[in-house]
């Protein structure tokens, strides 16, 4: 796939850490994340370059198409957990407007934009990365992708707009067995409950690229204008809304309190957590 920017281009694309950008069919950009040691996860300096560059690809007249996806066998694992331990070891909490933009986890969860992004799940996609997925427009997988929001494993929640934008799609029950169980699905179930376009076997980037051609061949006015009445229609205020409620209510009793940390702590050390019943001492 082409790295050379085109020339229709009006102006290059910002930087940003651990991220290939390509361009594998006319009008398509191409996303990777490029972490595989670390399974894709994103760490807190990377949410504002990411968010940039989504801004950067809505400003690009030349571009109707953006497809997202991870290198290695995972599509993204969510939050840099090492990371987060390592902040609440020095006493510091987990501030999500320090973490990411309003844009949400990866300039994505929380995105509204002008155009479309299509996420290309080759492996796993699990926390932050299934936030980022259920906001993408179309989802294509491969038949090796696995799907989950295991915060809870972990003492955390989904706090970056998936619970309220999950439960519009899957319905009260599905979405409470996937946020509250935590338990991991495969993409042949994720198409079944509606939160997969198309599942592939093979190359999954290769499918999302033929895609998002169709898609490119479409009026990139009318795709504009037809995907905010789809946004408004699904969305709303809802989801927005809902994620500021939680962050600013109930999460702050939670928010680098003892199980956050042990969660997180626990995941680093490769052992199982060992919860405390500290509810009811967050006042």
């Amino acid at each position: 796939m082409s790295t050379t920017l085109p020339k229709e281009l009006t102006s290059a694309p910002p930087q940003v850490p651990n991220v290939l950008l390509s361009f594998p069919a006319p009008y398509v950009l191409l996303i990777t994340l490029n972490r595989p040691a670390q399974l894709n996860a994103i760490p807190s300096a990377s949410h504002l370059p990411l968010a940039n560059l989504y801004n950067w690809y809505d400003s690009e007249p030349h571009l109707r198409a953006c497809i997202l996806t991870g290198s290695g066998r995972t599509f993204c694992a969510g939050a840099d957990l090492k990371e987060w331990d390592s902040r609440h070891t020095k006493g510091e909490a987990s501030n999500h407007s320090q973490k990411w933009t309003s844009a949400g986890f990866g300039g994505l969860s929380n995105r509204t934009g002008k155009k479309p992004v299509i996420a290309a799940v080759n492996g796993l996609c699990l926390g932050g990365g299934m936030e980022m997925a259920v906001n993408c427009d179309l989802v294509v997988a491969s038949d090796k992708a696995k799907f989950g929001l295991p915060e809870v494993k972990r003492g955390v929640i989904a706090l970056a707009g998936a619970l309220p934008r999950v439960i519009r799609t899957v319905g009260r029950q599905r979405a409470g067995e996937m946020a509250l169980l935590g338990r991991m699905y495969d993409a042949r179930q994720m198409r079944d409950w509606g939160l997969v376009n198309e599942v592939v076997e093979g190359d999954v980037v290769r499918e999302a690229v033929k895609v998002a051609e169709e898609l490119a061949r479409n009026s990139p006015d009318a795709v504009i204008v037809t995907r905010e009445g789809l946004r408004l229609g699904w969305e709303g205020v809802g989801p927005e809304l809902g994620t500021e409620i939680v962050e600013k209510g109930i999460y702050g009793r939670i928010d680098g309190a003892e199980n956050m940390a042990e969660g997180v702590r626990s995941f680093v050390e490769k052992r199982e957590p060992v919860w405390r019943d500290t509810w009811s001492s967050y006042g």
